[in-house]
């Protein structure tokens, strides 16, 4: 990685207040320690984004769920290397209030990425991305730079660059068992936010 990119890396995951765990070929091993306590946590910068279908999405829509929101391309090796495992982290917590969401920085846009995610059998909803999205996580010049954000909308892990599997399922794990806050949040069985009674609406 050349000097620039390195250092807009390192400032995407300061502007966030998280340590940054390497932008390379080779995961490295972290624990589940890199999900921050939520009194550190910062708001998920909202966005509106469209789908492979056209369709407008929004990050409040997920609100109440455990969101993995990934910055990737079709071109970008480490990707590749990440995607089947959130297709996998897809499949076996969706159930459980959980969701993936791949943003798409291709400058081609969908000519390239729709045979991407088709060849590789992604489920999960893929977004076409945008330079004012990527501004608002903080330039996100390194791919891939992936969120975990907690079921109340705040950011509870920054990866920059290929990380370890396991810390993504450690901390997708610990943010599934969090419990919602109280007189906030509770999560229907299909991850929907429901407001306690006399909670907030």
């Amino acid at each position: 990685m050349s000097l620039p990119r390195l250092a807009l890396a390192i400032s995407t995951a300061l502007l966030f207040g998280y340590t940054i765990v390497g932008c390379s070929t080779s995961p490295r091993s972290v624990s589940a320690a890199s999900v921050k306590p939520d009194t550190d946590r910062k708001i998920a910068p909202e966005f509106t984004l469209k789908d492979a279908d056209g369709k407008v999405v929004k990050l409040a829509d997920y609100k109440g769920k455990v969101v993995l929101l990934d910055f990737w391309a079709t071109w970008c090796g480490p990707c590749k290397v990440e995607i089947p495992w959130f297709v996998e982290m897809q499949r076996k917590n969706k159930d459980r209030g959980f969701e993936v969401l791949g943003v798409a920085m291709d400058d081609e846009g969908w000519e390239v990425v729709k045979p991407f995610i088709a060849k590789m059998a992604v489920n999960y909803r893929i977004l076409a991305g945008t330079d004012m999205t990527a501004q608002a996580y903080g330039g996100v010049d390194a791919l891939p730079t992936t969120f975990l954000i907690d079921r109340t909308g705040k950011i509870a892990a920054v990866h920059v660059g290929l990380t370890s599997k396991k810390d993504f399922e450690d901390g997708v794990e610990q943010l599934l068992k969090d419990a919602p806050p109280a007189g906030g949040i509770t999560v229907d069985r299909d991850g929907a936010a429901v407001p306690h009674a006399g909670g907030a609406k």
